[in-house]
């Protein structure tokens, strides 16, 4: 299912990662950083996304404790990427 979403190339990338992380591993250009110590704060944003919402970290541990946030505020349309590097491969394979 994620990979069909990735394919179709109409989701928003949410990276819950810190800043830091950013410079250390990469980075896609076009994924929002919303490090995961925001998310509650900042869960409007993701929350108003209209594409599908692929959500992503180092290692798919955090991104899957927003996921899990975010779908118990409403979040219908949401999916755990992953890992950055695992992510960033699948991406570059379509």
């Amino acid at each position: 299912m994620l990979e069909d979403i990735l394919k179709s190339g109409n989701y928003s990338l949410v990276d819950v990662r810190e800043p830091m992380e950013l410079e250390m591993d990469g980075e896609f250009d076009n994924a929002i950083n919303i490090p995961l110590g925001e998310i509650e704060e900042r869960k409007e944003e993701i929350l108003s996304l209209e594409n599908p919402v692929v959500l992503f970290c180092k290692s798919g541990n955090r991104s899957g404790r927003a996921l899990e946030f975010l779908e118990a505020n409403g979040l219908k349309n949401g999916y755990n990427g992953g890992g950055f590097a695992h992510l960033k491969s699948v991406i570059e394979s379509l």
